[in-house]
């Protein structure tokens, strides 16, 4: 019989017990998976080395925000298409060298991608304060959270201890990142690739609140879908006269659009309050809201709850930053973002 039936813990006691464990279970809280030796991504794995490494990111792009609120999106982007495409190592930020292309180079990236010199400045900040010891690829996911956040976004605690990777994958860059026109099918098979399930690809859209886009006729459903030369059935009318003004049949391509039209400048479920109302500008927005009853569900759920958005966005992007990190002694920390350091 254990002798606590007899000499029970005073309430006291008994609640700084529970305390201590709760203290103890945080503090070694771990996430994604063991790229090395069973080393994971930890939310204090600068703690020693470089306690300061958040401020510094963080101070960077209110500077850059401040500036030009476009910069949040930008480097929200560049998170995602660097986790799509061998996972989250910061191969999108490497220029073409002797031994491979730059996924700069590729057909998602090569006229928007944008913000490399942001998180050229931040890592040089961090360099100074903190030399060879934080990866491109934490400052990049560290940098995609502030930059939400300082548009009215939600926060989330990011993980880290990734390393950087020595190579890009420029065909991986043009294959694996969703396109504009893909179906919700061909979206959702890319999302499944990475680990991401359908209730991440509709919150993990939601990006495209603060986004803008250089777009052609074809990505905005404008012409010929329907055969006789009208805008797709499933875009309101007086919306997409309005783009058609903006983007002629020809001469109209690389316009630059705001993702959502009703508020661009903050982060909000505004994006899926346009998709019902039949307003997404792109081919592969519209899908979430009439491709499948699941997707519409998540869509309706977000545009009725910007709380509950948030929650999801949260552990989605999490989820996201978690894909296939290097971690261990896989990799290098980058001196520079834009070049290995051999």
């Amino acid at each position: 019989m254990s002798l606590s039936l007899f000499f029970p813990p005073p309430p006291l006691l008994l609640l700084l017990l529970l305390h201590l464990s709760f203290i103890l279970l945080s503090s070694s809280v771990c996430f994604g998976q063991a790229g090395n030796g069973g080393a994971k991504l930890n939310v204090k794995f600068y703690e020693q080395s470089c306690p300061k490494v958040e401020e510094i990111v963080r101070k960077g792009m209110a500077e850059a925000v401040s500036q030009n609120p476009r910069w949040a999106a930008s480097i929200l982007r560049l998170h995602f298409h660097d986790c799509f495409v061998k996972g989250c190592d910061g191969s999108v930020l490497l220029d073409s060298s002797g031994s491979f292309l730059s996924e700069k180079r590729s057909n998602s990236n090569r006229d928007s991608a944008r913000g490399f010199e942001i998180i050229d400045k931040i890592k040089a900040a961090v360099e100074k304060a903190c030399p060879n010891t934080v990866s491109c690829a934490d400052i990049l996911a560290l940098a995609a959270r502030d930059g939400t956040v300082l548009r009215g976004g939600p926060n989330w605690v990011v993980p880290l201890g990734r390393r950087d990777s020595i190579s890009a994958s420029l065909s991986g860059s043009n294959n694996d990142i969703p396109q504009p026109n893909n179906t919700l099918s061909t979206i959702i098979t890319k999302f499944k690739r990475q680990g991401l399930n359908v209730v991440d690809v509709v919150a993990l859209s939601g990006n495209y609140v603060i986004g803008v886009e250089p777009v052609t006729s074809e990505d905005l459903r404008l012409y010929n879908q329907t055969g006789n030369g009208l805008p797709d059935i499933t875009l309101d009318q007086t919306y997409a006269a309005n783009l058609r003004t903006a983007c002629p049949r020809s001469g109209g391509d690389q316009t630059i659009f705001s993702l959502d039209f009703t508020t661009p400048a903050t982060f909000d479920n505004q994006y899926f309050k346009n998709l019902i109302a039949n307003k997404g500008l792109l081919s592969s927005d519209e899908v979430l809201f009439t491709g499948s009853n699941v997707t519409m569900e998540l869509v309706t759920k977000f545009a009725e709850s910007n709380d509950q958005f948030f929650v999801q966005y949260s552990k989605s992007i999490v989820k996201m930053g978690n894909i296939s990190p290097l971690v261990g002694s896989h990799g290098e920390i980058r001196k520079i973002c834009r070049r290995v350091n051999h």
